[in-house]
C-alpha cells in the first residue's frame, strides 16, 4: 500500500504529464505483479463499489479522533473531501505495516462489504493504525467508493508499454474490458496485459470476446465559411448523423456474442435483442456503432434508453416500450481478421453488404433479427450526402427534429485508431448549438478537491410567469459547475459570500442577482423536479453581467424547448 500510495501522491502532485508517465514507469517496473493488477485496474478507469456506508466511515472516524460531531463538519467543509478529513483528524497510528495493494484489496477491503456497522467501525479503526497519513487518505478513497487520480488511461498504457517494451496501441488492445466489473484483477491477468507479442508484426489476436479500444472523433471548431479550404469536398467525406445514443460494439467469436459499451462495460443483460442479433452475425466478426431506442422508424430520445439502462430486471413492457437497435458505422474484425488498417471506404463497403446479409430472412429465421417492435435490430447508419457544405450545414438544422445531435464528419481514407488520436485520419463530431435559457442563481454549495474553499456548484432557476405578472417565483430547473474561468469562479464566490441569506449545512441560499446562460444537450418532463423538467449535461455558457434577474427566462421558455426537442 505504501508505494501505491506514494505514486497517488505523485500523481495527484503534479499536472506534468512527463512526471506522471515517470512516476508510473518507475511503479510498474517495480511492483509485484498482484499489486500491479490493482493499480492498473484503479488507474485505468476501474471503480471499486463502496464497501463501508459513509455514516459508518464518520462514526469510525469520530470515535477514533474523540471529536464531537459539528467539529468534525467544520473541519470538512473547510477541506472539501471526506477521505482527507478524516486522514488530518486522525491520531498519529500505532505500528505501520508494510502489506502490499493486493492484500489490502482482497484481505482487507472486500472483507467489510456487508459487514455489520460494529464490526466496521472495529475493522476501519485497525485499519486506520497501520496506515501513515496518505495510506489512510488512499484507503478511506478506496473503502468510500471515491477514488480518482489526474491520470488517463493513455498514460498508463504509455508507462506499460514502455515497461515491457510492446507498442502502446497492443497494450491499449489488451486493456479493453479490463475494469468491466466482472473482472477481478489478478497476477495472471497483469501477466496476460504484458507478456512479448506472439506476433513478429507487433499485433495480437484478441482475447475471446474482448473489444477493440474505440477510435474517437474531435469537436469540429471551425467557421463554416473556412469548411471548404480546410476539409475540401464533401465527397472526401463519410458524412452520418451523430446519434444520442450509447457507443458500443458487438463481438461474435467462437459462436460467443459480448456487447460492450465505450465505458468498457459488459451489457449483454441490459440489451438480451443485441445479443440475439449477434448470433446471425458471422463468427470472427466485430462491430462498431450505436445502441439506441427505436421506434416508429426512428431513433427515441436518450431519456427512453435510461430506462434500460437503469435496469436490472428486463420486463415484457420494457422490452415493447423501448426496443433497441444497433446502429452500425464500421467493420473492426471480419472473418476473425482486424480491419483497422483498412480504408474506411473499404470498410464501408463490406460493412454494407454484412448489414444487408444479416437483415435477409432465412429458413432458421424468416423475419430475420428484430427486435419487439417487429423492426430491424441491426441498422446501417445511412450516408448523408450533399454537393457544398451550405447544403450540410441547411440540412443539419433539422437535427434535433431527428433526435440527432448534428454530423458525424469521417476521411474516407482514415484508418479506425485508438482513442483520440489523428495519427490513423480525422474524425470530427459537428454538433448543432446546444440549447440554452438565461437562469437566476438560487443556492450554491463548496467544491471539492482545489474547488473547497470556493462556492462553485450552482442550482438554477427560471421565473414561474413572464415579464408584467406581480406575484412570480423562480422555480429551480438545474444544477451545474463547470463553463467559468477560475477567475470567473473567484468573482461569483465573492458575490455569493456577499449576498447570503440562509446557511443548509454546505449549501448558501442567496438574494437572487447574478444571472447565467445556461446551455443543454437535450431536455424531457420529469416528475422528479418541482420545474416538471429535466435538462441533460447542464453547463455555464457565460454570466450575463449585462442582463437583470427580472429579464431571465421562464418556465414557458423550457416549455417552448421541449416542444422543439
Amino acid at each position: 500500500m505504501k508505494s501505491f500510495s506514494q505514486l497517488y501522491a505523485e500523481l495527484d502532485a503534479s499536472t506534468s504529464t512527463n512526471v506522471k508517465l515517470e512516476a508510473l514507469t518507475r511503479y510498474f517496473s517495480s511492483a509485484p505483479e498482484a499489486d500491479a493488477a490493482w493499480a492498473v485496474y484503479f488507474l485505468a478507469g476501474g471503480r471499486p463499489r463502496q464497501t463501508v456506508p459513509t455514516r459508518v466511515l464518520r462514526a469510525a472516524a469520530l470515535r477514533e479522533a474523540n471529536i464531537p460531531e459539528w467539529l468534525f463538519e467544520e473541519c470538512y467543509q473547510a477541506v472539501g473531501d471526506l477521505a482527507e478529513s478524516i486522514a488530518l483528524i486522525l491520531p498519529p497510528a500505532q505500528g505501520l505495516s508494510d502489506h502490499g495493494l493486493a492484500f489490502w484489496i482482497e484481505s482487507r477491503l472486500l472483507s467489510l462489504r456487508g459487514a455489520a456497522p460494529e464490526a466496521s467501525i472495529e475493522a476501519l479503526v485497525s485499519y486506520w493504525n497501520e496506515l501513515d497519513r496518505s495510506g489512510r487518505f488512499l484507503l478511506t478513497k478506496l473503502i468510500g467508493g471515491g477514488f480518482r487520480v489526474g491520470v488517463s488511461k493513455l498514460l498508463v498504457t504509455r508507462a506499460l508499454a514502455s515497461v515491457c517494451a510492446l507498442d502502446a496501441k497492443l497494450i491499449a488492445q489488451r486493456l479493453m474490458g479490463y475494469t468491466d466489473a466482472r473482472h477481478t484483477p489478478t497476477a495472471a491477468a497483469y501477466r496476460a496485459l504484458i507478456e512479448p507479442s506472439e506476433h513478429g508484426n507487433g499485433e495480437s489476436a484478441p482475447f475471446s470476446g474482448q473489444p477493440y479500444p474505440f477510435f474517437l472523433a474531435h469537436a469540429l471548431a471551425l467557421d463554416q465559411a473556412d469548411f471548404a479550404v480546410t476539409l475540401g469536398a464533401p465527397s472526401q467525406w463519410l458524412i452520418e448523423w451523430k446519434y444520442d445514443g450509447i457507443r458500443g460494439q458487438i463481438v461474435r467469436r467462437a459462436g460467443v456474442v459480448s456487447v460492450w459499451s465505450r465505458g468498457e462495460e459488459l451489457v449483454n443483460e441490459r440489451f438480451p435483442e443485441l445479443c440475439a442479433l449477434g448470433a446471425h452475425l458471422p463468427d470472427g466478426c466485430v462491430l462498431d456503432g450505436e445502441i439506441l431506442v427505436w421506434r416508429d422508424d426512428m431513433p427515441g430520445p436518450f431519456a427512453l434508453l435510461q430506462q434500460r439502462i437503469g435496469r436490472k430486471n428486463l420486463t415484457a413492457r420494457v422490452l415493447r416500450e423501448a426496443p433497441v437497435a444497433f446502429v452500425a458505422y464500421d467493420l473492426l474484425e471480419s472473418d476473425g481478421v482486424d480491419y483497422r488498417s483498412r480504408a474506411l471506404s473499404e470498410r464501408r463497403t463490406i460493412l454494407e453488404a454484412l448489414v444487408e446479409e444479416t437483415n435477409q430472412p432465412n429458413r432458421a429465421n424468416p423475419a430475420g433479427p428484430a427486435s419487439p417492435a417487429n423492426q430491424p435490430t441491426l441498422r446501417l447508419s445511412p450516408r448523408v450526402t450533399a454537393d457544398t457544405w451550405a447544403e450540410l450545414a441547411r440540412l443539419r438544422e433539422s437535427a434535433r427534429s431527428r433526435h440527432v445531435e448534428g454530423f458525424m464528419l469521417k476521411e474516407l481514407t482514415s484508418r479506425y485508431g485508438v482513442g483520440r488520436t489523428k495519427e490513423a485520419g480525422v474524425w470530427w463530431k459537428w454538433k448543432v448549438d446546444p440549447l440554452c435559457v438565461d437562469a437566476v442563481l438560487i443556492y450554491a454549495q463548496r467544491g471539492h478537491g482545489r474547488r473547497a474553499q470556493l462556492y462553485t456548484d450552482f442550482t438554477f432557476a427560471v421565473w414561474d410567469q413572464p415579464v408584467g405578472v406581480r406575484e412570480r417565483t423562480l422555480v429551480p430547473f438545474a444544477k451545474a459547475y463547470s463553463g467559468l474561468t477560475d477567475e470567473e469562479m473567484r468573482a461569483v464566490d465573492a458575490v455569493i459570500r456577499k449576498t447570503t441569506r440562509e446557511k443548509f449545512g454546505p449549501v448558501r441560499s442567496v438574494t437572487p442577482t447574478l444571472v447565467f446562460e445556461l446551455g443543454f444537450e437535450g431536455i424531457q418532463r420529469s416528475t422528479r423536479h418541482k420545474s416538471g423538467i429535466a435538462v441533460r449535461f447542464p453547463r455555464m455558457l457565460r454570466w450575463r453581467t449585462d442582463k437583470p434577474v427580472e429579464e431571465a427566462d421562464t418556465l414557458g421558455t423550457l416549455e417552448t424547448l421541449l416542444s422543439l426537442a
